[in-house]
Parts: C-alpha cells; structure tokens; sequence
C-alpha cells in the first residue's frame, strides 16, 4: 500500500457474473432494467452457490431512471429472489454508475458495516422513458385539479397539437450543450488523434472481442438470459464484428461534425442493454464460508474535471492518483482496462498519460505518467464492441480485468473509466 493507505479490513471479489449485451432494440427491447438487473443476480447466485441470507447488501448503479422503478436495485432484488430483509439501494454517477457502487459496497465492508455486498449495475437503452415537453407538462400537472365536466372541456381547449409532441431523449451534457460524441471530435483535434488511429484501434476491439468468444474467455463472467415470454435463450454478446477492418470503418462517414469530424458509429460505442453484477466480500468472511476469492481491492479514486474541455479525458486524471495512492507505476499493471466510450476518448487518454507536457502542466509532475502497453491493454475487447449498458459497464470491466488477471498470471490489474461530467474513476486490483 502506498501512502493512502485504507484503513479497515480487506476486501476480496469472489465472483462476477453479467448477462450477454445486446444492442437496443433487439433481444431485450421487451424488458426493463430491473429484470436484466435480475438475471445478473441470480446468475451470480447460481455460479457461486451462496446462500441468499449471507448478503447483506445490494448496489446496482443506473444511468436511464423509470418513475416506476425509481430504485431499480430493490425492484432487481426483489425479482431474484433475495430476502426482503436485505437493503438495496440505487446510485447514478453516469458511466461510472456501476463502479460507485462496487466503490460504496467496498466501503461499507471496510468499516464494517457489511460482510457481503453485491453490486454492479443495470441499464436499458431500449426501455428509455420519453415524455412531453415542459409545456404540456405544465398543463398535465394542472389538469389534477379537474373538478368538473366545465373544467374538462377547459383543459381540453387548452391543447394544442404541438403539445403532443414527444420530448426526445438525448444524450447530452447540460451544462455545454453538447453530445459525447461531439466533445469526443474536439477532444481528438485538440490531442492529436487522427481518424486512422481510431478505426484502427475500433477494428482491433472487435477483433479481439470476437477471438475472446470464439475462445470461450468471455463464457467465465456471462450467464445466459432467458427472455419472456417464450423464454429464449441468449448466451453471448451480439454488437462485435469479428470482421471489422480499419479500411472497412474508414468508408463511414462522420456522426457529428461533418464532414471534417472523426468520430463515426464505427469507432463509437453503439447503445446497449445489459446488467452486470460483482460479489464482493470481507476477506476473512469469504473464508468462513469456504469461498475462494479471485481478487483483493488495492485501491481505487473518482476524479472530476472542466465539463468543456476535459468532458471524457477522467481517466487521465483518475489512473495516476490511484497509482500515487497505491504506491505503484503504470508499468508494475499486467492488466490494463479502459472503458471505450469512443476510440478516440480511449487513444487522447493514452496519448495524455505518455505526454511529458500533460504530466507538467496538469498534474503538477516532472513528466509522463508512462506508456500504456497495447498488449495489456482490453484484450478480451471493450465497450466498442462488447457494448456500453450504461450503469453495468463499471462492473463488466471489474469482473473482466479480475478474469484476466487469473487467464495471464498476472499480479496487479489497473482499470479506469471516463464519465457524463467530465468525471473520472480508476482502480487498482490484485490476484488472489
């Protein structure tokens, strides 16, 4: 430990379990996130074979809120079964959703105020609540106090066809104006990134995502989903292409700033459903019950930026704090895990981390924080072409560096993720 050191016990992850992502509107559509939620539990449940009275709390993260399920993790609990007694509680922090729960259940071990806490995270794209515009609303809201028949033919004179008008959902930043992919076109101008370096990293990622199912890899953190009503089972992941070439992705055109940008929907993570969960424990609790814990938590940091320039740039903030903390270098990671929002978040992150200026004037250092080795780097594939399910992708990332840390014999792995808000987070775990 470095010297941040935690105080409190040590807390273990035992096991991950996710269901395969699917691309919204597909397979999922019919669902909402508290029964993909559900589903991660009870895989979990079944992989581990722990007893449902042993846990004694759950977190799942969210970034698409339901009025009707307002705490999607009491409704997911609910679903899978688990003892009424056990609290559940929803957290949001945008991309990050997931990996603050996971941080919060951590934190509830340490201090002992739990022994075993489930957390991840749960989000349907397809399921996106769309409601009416500010106007209408107004209106709708009025309309609670219709006493009588006069006042009904009143509001309904009151209506006007654009009131009807559906108020699209849209994902972008309130206080710029401006969508991710956006920020992600001038962030790339600003760094350096060039349209190349993005199709090319965007095919690698489907490449390697394509080779790790293939291999079966992948197979050790999923649990099959059965949809109803009919019950269909879905078993891996469907947004990868495993023929995904940089000449190919080159030939589409850009998404946002046409038509000199150089994000396109080929190096941009495409909108997901999905739900992901990790089994986190205090480590001697974990050897009572006669578990074997795959990995300890080392450490792990949330950063927060300037929302204008630095909107997906967290990460590089995030990684050399927690290194600083735990007293460990870039170099000492055998597994590296970044959250590909955008090919090109992902390479001005990298190329941030290996700038001598960024170091200097950003984070008050004498240079680079060091060099992201591409072969440690999101082997299994990312976001790009795994999927990006919002308030689970924390989780997925946790429980996939924790796998590649047993699969390589590695020691430590290093995991980070940027987020709405210009926020940022990194982890550090090490193999058990």
């Amino acid at each position: 430990m470095g010297k941040n050191e935690k105080i409190g016990r040590n807390v273990v992850i035992v096991e991950g379990c996710r269901i395969p992502f699917l691309k919204a509107g597909t397979d999922y559509q019919d669902l909402m996130a508290y029964q993909l939620g559900a589903m991660a539990i009870k895989g979990l449940l079944e992989k581990t074979g722990l007893d449902k009275n042993e846990i004694d709390r759950l977190i799942l993260g969210t970034t698409v809120h339901q009025m009707a399920t307002s705490n999607v993790a009491r409704e997911a609990m609910i679903a899978a079964g688990l003892p009424n007694k056990i609290p559940a509680n929803t957290v949001s922090l945008a991309c990050i959703s997931a990996n603050m729960a996971i941080s919060n259940g951590i934190d509830l071990i340490r201090l002992g105020d739990a022994d075993v806490v489930i957390a991840g995270g749960t989000d349907s794209v397809s399921d996106t609540p769309i409601g009416f515009k500010k106007k209408m609303r107004k209106k709708l809201f009025k309309s609670q106090k219709i006493k009588s028949f006069a006042d009904s033919i009143k509001f309904a004179l009151s209506l006007r066809p654009s009131d009807f008008a559906p108020d699209k959902p849209s994902i972008t930043e309130l206080s710029t104006g401006l969508t991710m992919g956006q920020d992600c076109d001038r962030l790339a101008a600003r760094i350096g990134v060039t349209r190349k370096e993005q199709d090319v990293f965007a095919a690698r990622s489907h490449q390697l995502a394509a080779k790790a199912t293939e291999a079966g890899l992948l197979a050790a953190e999923i649990t099959p989903a059965e949809i109803p009503p009919k019950f269909k089972k879905v078993e891996k992941d469907n947004g990868f292409r495993g023929d995904s070439t940089p000449e190919g992705l080159a030939k589409l055109r850009p998404a946002f700033y046409k038509p000199h940008g150089t994000v396109t929907a080929g190096n941009a993570s495409f909108l997901t459903d999905g739900a992901s969960v990790t089994l986190l424990m205090a480590e001697e609790k974990a050897k009572a019950l006669g578990l074997t814990a795959k990995a300890r938590i080392v450490d792990y940091t949330f950063t927060a930026h300037d929302p204008q320039t630095e909107l997906l740039l967290g990460p590089a903030y995030s990684i050399p704090k927690v290194l600083e903390n735990a007293g460990l270098e870039l170099k000492d990671m055998d597994v590296i895990e970044l959250h590909e929002a955008f090919a090109g978040q992902v390479l001005s992150v990298i190329k941030s981390l290996e700038s001598d200026e960024f170091g200097k004037e950003h984070l008050n250092r004498p240079g680079k924080v060091g060099t992201v080795d591409m072969d440690k780097l999101n082997l299994w594939g990312g976001s790009l072409s795994l999927g990006h399910p919002f308030g689970a992708t924390g989780s997925r990332i946790v429980n996939t560096a924790m796998n590649r840390l047993h699969h390589e014999n590695g020691k430590y792995a290093l995991l980070a993720a940027c987020a709405g808000g210009a926020h940022g987070h990194a982890m550090i775990l090490e193999k058990i």
